[in-house]
């Protein structure tokens, strides 16, 4: 019990603060458990950011649900995500209750900005380290800039995937891995939560609910199941998939990207204007069930993904995987976290302080975000 409060606790204080979308959640996640507590190694960390960009669902809440569950079995896993998810659930839901989505604040304006700019400083401070662990040969580095090109040249969702599938299979075809060949057995995906995750998925194709309930959970599952990559991929998929009202849609889409955690919260806020004489049941459920199939995909398999990522060809793949994700990152601290985080010379400055103190000194980050938001307010 006393690690799995350790893992709720770490979790919910990066739930507080994890303000940038789902490429600043994994800078925060490495910054916190591979270089500050050493809770898993670079390359676990790397194999299991490669694992969810593979999979559909929420890849920055799938890094930290694989986290937990590597650090606390099962419940390890559960702990992690409910307290990295349950800041911006509380947070939505009420907003949605209230009410108060059109309320003016100066202070709470100028703190999202303070934390905006932090997250400018976490994802470059990320870039800078994986990019030293990951493209460290003159082919990673090819591949780190070939992806970078490619990518801000077609901002595209499908391109990021593209890019992102081909990095693996030219670095399968061209690149010579030391990874060992002893071992010739290899896990196995798990068939329970395979079954489990395809069940629901199914059922929704070729049932009609009339129960108001079922039907936000059937739509919310459907989103959850079908969205590759988090973030801002999810939103026009839900606009298209869950029968919400524009103007509610539009608020929350703004309101998701305003609170710290994850951007799958928004089903908090749509769940509870879609119910509203039920809004918190509504919240909760439309939540789990777009968190459900990413967190099922990966029980059915994290283990024989890790286990298969010991073979030279795909353990080749993953290094090549692994500059493309570097190049992703890089791509999306040019745009949009950078146009969104910094608005001038001196909040270029002061990043670049920030990043430079960060480090130097290994501080931590909490000072830093209190920095840059008392920075955000006085100026």
């Amino acid at each position: 019990m006393k690690n799995i409060f350790e893992i709720f606790y770490r979790f919910f204080i990066l739930g507080l603060f994890s303000f940038g979308g789902p490429v600043a959640h994994l800078g925060y996640f490495r910054k916190e458990f591979v270089e500050k507590l050493q809770w898993l190694s670079e390359e676990s960390y790397s194999k299991i950011v490669a694992l969810s960009q593979f999979l559909p669902g929420p890849s920055s809440s799938q890094v930290g649900f694989t986290i937990g569950l590597k650090k606390g079995g099962l419940a390890g896993a559960i702990a992690a995500f409910v307290a990295f998810t349950l800041p911006s659930f509380l947070l939505l839901y009420f907003l949605a209750t209230l009410q108060i989505e059109n309320t003016q604040s100066s202070l709470i304006n100028s703190i999202i900005s303070g934390l905006k700019l932090f997250a400018v400083v976490i994802v470059a401070d990320a870039i800078i380290a994986m990019f030293g662990n990951f493209c460290k040969t003159r082919f990673t580095l090819f591949i780190f800039v070939l992806s970078s090109l490619i990518l801000l040249l077609f901002q595209n969702f499908f391109v990021q995937i593209l890019v992102i599938i081909l990095s693996g299979i030219i670095a399968m075809i061209f690149l010579k891995s030391n990874a060992q060949t002893e071992q010739k057995q290899y896990e196995k995906p798990r068939i329970l939560p395979l079954l489990l995750f395809i069940i629901p998925f199914v059922f929704s194709l070729f049932f009609v609910c009339s129960n108001e309930l079922l039907v936000l959970f059937d739509s919310f599952y459907k989103v959850g199941s079908l969205v590759f990559g988090g973030g801002h991929v999810v939103l026009p998929l839900i606009a298209q998939t869950v029968p919400v009202e524009e103007n509610s849609f539009l608020v929350g889409y703004a309101l998701a990207q305003a609170v710290p955690g994850p951007m799958f919260t928004i089903a908090s806020y749509l769940g509870a204007v879609s119910i509203p004489n039920n809004a918190f049941l509504g919240a909760l459920i439309a939540t789990l069930a777009i968190f459900l199939p990413g967190f099922l995909l990966i029980l059915a398999f994290e283990k024989s993904f890790e286990s298969y990522s010991k073979k030279p060809k795909i353990a080749s793949a993953i290094i090549g995987i692994n500059a493309s994700v570097v190049a992703l990152l890089f791509v999306a601290l040019c745009d949009p976290i950078f146009v969104s985080g910094v608005k001038g010379i001196l909040d270029f400055v002061v990043a670049l302080g920030v990043l430079v103190v960060l480090r130097k000194y290994k501080i931590s980050i909490f000072y830093c975000i209190a920095f840059c938001c008392v920075y955000a307010i006085v100026f």
